[in-house]
């Protein structure tokens, strides 16, 4: 239940991410490069004050990864400037098409075995994705294009370095305190070009500290009980939630095709995750008529 909670936390996370980002770049309230600096010291003050206040004194001592923090700093700053000259629908399907690729194929290479079962749920999940997406599709800009398939790559990569977190909290506040460097460099080379308003700052802020930071953070806790390609594909779910936010706050419609995609993405999801259980019952039984 802590699992599914957390992944559900996450994913929510996820997509207020994706929305703060499109309304501070979408509308030109800031610039990708400041976008990405205050986002990222937004988390490092946000995290270090959490763990502050909920680090106990016997907990374990973990401090993330340079390798991790090298992918995330690379992700956000790839992210943000995709987002400049991509519409959202082909944004999130380049992105995410990089997480799932990255994912399953490093998952492959590292040795685990996937079945066929697995394969289907994940394809099924991916098709209910793209048909969301289908209507806002449109020609990528080869930078844009580039830019977001890095983004996915590094996020994949991300993700997958969580996967062995003992202290979710430590390990995602040291990775984003290690990207300070970065941030800093960033910070002296694009400072003379910077556009900043107050609602650009907040917006920046709030994705910094609360649906990245935060939500990072819950989902590196999340990756404890997640096997690689079941992370991948749930996160098919971030433009399902994101369009249900559309329709709870927005007052937008549920159309029919919102419904038929997250039929198919949560059925993809269920195949993914009950696969496992399907083939170790399924291998236990061939074991058991071996042995009679």
């Amino acid at each position: 239940m802590k699992i599914v909670l957390c992944t559900i936390f996450a994913l929510i996370a996820f997509a207020g991410n994706s929305v703060l980002c499109r309304l501070a770049l979408g509308e030109n309230t800031i610039d990708a490069a400041s976008f990405t600096a205050i986002r990222m010291l937004s988390g490092i003050i946000v995290l270090l004050v959490l763990l502050k206040l909920t680090q106990t004194s016997n907990a374990r001592i973990s401090k993330g990864s340079w390798k991790a923090s090298f992918f995330l700093f690379l992700y956000a700053l790839a992210f943000s400037f995709a987002y400049i000259s991509l519409e959202t629908g082909v944004g999130a399907l380049i992105l995410f098409g990089s997480v799932q690729i990255t994912m399953i194929l490093s998952s492959v290479i590292s040795g685990n075995k996937l079945h066929f079962i697995e394969w289907s749920g994940a394809l099924i999940a991916f098709s209910g994705f793209v048909y969301l997406v289908m209507p806002d599709l449109t020609s990528p800009t080869f930078t844009g294009f580039v830019l977001m398939a890095v983004a996915g790559i590094a996020w994949g990569f991300y993700t997958l370095a969580g996967k062995g977190s003992q202290n979710p909290m430590s390990d995602t506040t040291y990775n984003f305190l290690r990207t300070l460097p970065l941030v800093i460099i960033l910070i002296a080379v694009t400072f003379q070009h910077s556009a900043l308003t107050q609602k650009g700052i907040l917006l920046a802020a709030l994705s910094g500290g609360v649906t990245s930071g935060i939500g990072y953070a819950i989902w590196y806790t999340a990756l404890g009980g997640l096997s690689a390609l079941q992370a991948a594909v749930v996160q098919l779910l971030v433009p399902v939630i994101a369009a249900a936010g559309g329709v709870l706050f927005s007052d937008e419609i549920v159309s029919l095709r919102l419904l038929l995609s997250s039929a198919l993405i949560l059925g993809g999801i269920g195949i993914v995750i009950l696969a496992k259980h399907f083939s170790h019952q399924a291998a236990s039984e061939t074991d058991n008529n071996h042995m009679k």
